[in-house]
């Protein structure tokens, strides 16, 4: 959960895609009406994930700020004791700061969630995709079997 927001793990995707995804051929005409199914199973998980992601997208401006006024020496001391910061102590120069905030171990930890929330949510778009091509699979295997059988 990321802020009130429900989350899987890219495994558990990865799990429920590995069932869903699979045709069963012998009986067609269920598998064809489980697309919007799918559909609708598959986008809503996206939209909790991409929610999720923007939540973290936001976290990251307002930490990144903080780091900002942290290494300028602009923090106040209430914040500081809030984020049980020490003071910096080092005078960094303007054209190395964003050198020290990419580098710094909040930033990088925030910058791995936001990398990890972003390929599950290229993971599910992928899906969806791939289920909004699903009826033309179903459809190119009955004009498949239709030609085999001996059909028009």
């Amino acid at each position: 959960m990321i802020n009130g927001v429900n989350v899987l793990k890219l495994e558990e995707i990865h799990e429920l895609w590995s069932k869903d995804s699979e045709i069963d051929y012998t009986s067609i005409d269920r598998e064809a009406v489980k697309t919007p199914k799918l559909h609708n199973k598959y986008y809503q998980i996206f939209s909790q994930e991409r929610l999720a992601l923007r939540k973290l997208e936001s976290d990251y401006k307002q930490l990144y700020l903080l780091k900002h006024e942290y290494f300028t020496g602009a923090l106040d001391q209430e914040t500081l004791s809030e984020k049980n910061w020490q003071p910096n102590q080092r005078l960094i120069l303007k054209a190395d700061l964003d050198t020290h905030i990419e580098a710094d171990k909040d930033i990088i930890a925030l910058t791995l969630k936001i990398a990890y929330q972003k390929e599950k949510t290229l993971l599910l778009e992928s899906i969806i995709n791939t289920i909004q091509n699903r009826g033309f699979a179903i459809k190119n295997y009955i004009d498949w079997q239709r030609f085999t059988n001996g059909g028009s």
